[in-house]
């Protein structure tokens, strides 16, 4: 008897504890096979085990808001969290447009140091404005496939039929001669085997999971240089944060420490991986040279950055601070 009212009263105890914990909604567009998924659930996982009544349930796959549509209500305090490409935020807060730019990041290494740069400091600023803070910092690389040939400089795509990934490359790839086929990541296979296209442009994980080497006669993977970098953090409404009581931020911080120390490793692993899969395809690889990488910039600077400045109000003071990162 003695010992039925103990175990009555400890999970009592223990109903009372899960009552008083504090439930945060992350949502993302992924699978959770996705490293931007992986990252979230490090998070969950380590906020979990640090046992501060603090649970983080996750909403994958877009089952809680569409891909486009997490930002506004981020802001708004109806979601707490969200692994989100922050250039779809670009309606809002058309500075976040620079964090899908061509030629803006090198490599991953120059990510990680635009990321900790006064740079991103002042669009963290201007997320504070709409009540948004970074948790953790993450760019993800991609590259170019051609159909028929290598696409490493901007004569190499001149006169095709192009798909690029965000209208700054859009502007760029036109600049270079190319013309325009907008569509989704998912749509590139079938438009370069009906021949709709010739070449695309996209991120490493969609070259691979569209297996859109099947379709490809070149790769252009990111290397040493690349062209296209994205800037996917993981984002939490600055009020939800700041309401937590200090174990409760302290192990959310740590989390996000450990977290963004894997998202760039990861992040890297998956251009890697990405040149694997299409060696075995037995697809030809070809790296962008510095020079390369170079004449794309200059072609960029006269149609993508010109058309952030025209219209951003403080974007050439923007464009400035992240090019002045090396």
């Amino acid at each position: 008897m003695k010992t039925a009212i103990i175990s009555a009263a400890a999970s009592l105890a223990l109903m009372a504890g899960a009552a008083h914990a504090t439930e945060l909604r992350l949502s993302h567009q992924w699978s959770n096979k996705d490293v931007r998924h992986q990252v979230a659930q490090i998070v969950a996982d380590e906020v979990a085990a640090a046992n501060v009544d603090l649970d983080i349930k996750i909403f994958g796959s877009k089952s809680l808001f569409k891909p486009r549509e997490q930002y506004k209500p981020l802001s708004r305090g109806q979601l707490d969290m969200t692994v989100f490409p922050l250039s779809y935020a670009g309606g809002q807060q058309p500075a976040f447009n620079l964090t899908l730019m061509p030629g803006l990041v090198k490599n991953h290494d120059h990510a990680a140091r635009l990321n900790d740069s006064p740079f991103m400091d002042e669009l963290k600023a201007k997320m504070a404005d709409d009540d948004v803070m970074v948790l953790v910092d993450g760019y993800l690389a991609g590259g170019f496939v051609g159909k028929e040939k290598c696409i490493t400089s901007p004569d190499d795509v001149q006169g095709l039929q192009t798909r690029a990934a965000g209208k700054a490359f859009e502007q760029m790839l036109a600049g270079a001669g190319a013309s325009i086929a907008s569509m989704a990541s998912s749509e590139i296979y079938n438009a370069m085997q009906t021949g709709v296209l010739d070449a695309a442009n996209t991120s490493s994980s969609s070259f691979v999971s569209y297996r859109i080497y099947e379709q490809a006669a070149c790769y252009t993977p990111a290397s040493d240089y690349a062209l296209w970098f994205m800037y996917q953090p993981l984002l939490m409404n600055k009020s939800t944060f700041e309401g937590l009581n200090d174990d409760q931020q302290s192990a959310l911080l740590a989390a996000a420490e450990k977290a963004e120390a894997f998202y760039l490793e990861e992040a890297k692993n998956q251009d890697a991986a990405s040149v694997e899969t299409y060696e075995k395809a037995g697809v030809e690889i070809a790296n962008m040279t510095e020079e390369q990488f170079n004449a794309w910039r200059e072609i960029a600077k006269e149609t993508s950055y010109k058309a952030f400045v025209e219209e951003v109000p403080d974007g050439q003071k923007l464009l400035d601070m992240a090019l002045a990162v090396e």
